[in-house]
């Protein structure tokens, strides 16, 4: 047991979770035991873990843009949480505002707006102009034993390589 990783330490949570709902059964009275067969609760776990780890690595990236763009604050990018939301977020900058928002409990959406109003999807490759295929979606992808993996066009996201995607278009949109 000495051996676990920081990781399997946080999702260990799941033990103490099953303790503290057997001790509010005995105490209510109150039994489901069905409940861990229902995806939907961990669909909801999955999807505010998941925002919550964009958003700490954006944080963090954003950081260190803004100190090296030192002085020049006109320039710097801000985050702002969204309002009346779980932990929906954006940046902001030269106009240009990046949104990520949980659509759903198995959906994150991905987007561009342009001066307050024209929702823009960002490139993928060179040859997309911008704006071209809309919203940008990532959704839960529910395996066996309830296992959720987050995907993008059928693909397995790899949240470092999404942060340094959609962080470095918009820095490269967003500048003038």
């Amino acid at each position: 047991m000495e051996n676990l990783s920081h990781s399997s330490e946080i999702t260990a949570t799941w033990v103490e979770n099953l303790a503290i709902e057997e001790i509010n059964m005995s105490e209510s009275g109150v039994i489901d035991i069905h409940e861990h067969l229902n995806p939907i609760h961990f669909l909801e776990e999955s999807s505010i873990e998941f925002m919550n780890e964009l958003r700490d690595k954006i944080e963090h990236f954003v950081a260190r843009f803004n100190q090296y763009r030192g002085h020049q604050t006109n320039s710097h990018i801000k985050i702002f949480k969204i309002s009346n939301t779980v932990n929906d977020f954006m940046l902001f900058r030269n106009s240009l505002r990046l949104i990520f928002a949980r659509r759903a409990n198995d959906l994150i959406s991905i987007a561009f707006i342009s001066n307050g109003k024209d929702l823009l999807a960002p490139r993928l490759r060179v040859d997309d102009p911008f704006g071209s295929e809309g919203v940008h979606e990532v959704r839960a992808h529910l395996g066996p034993f309830n296992k959720i993996s987050w995907r993008f066009q059928g693909e397995p996201v790899d949240v470092n390589a999404m942060v340094k995607h959609y962080l470095t278009e918009f820095i490269k949109q967003s500048a003038q």
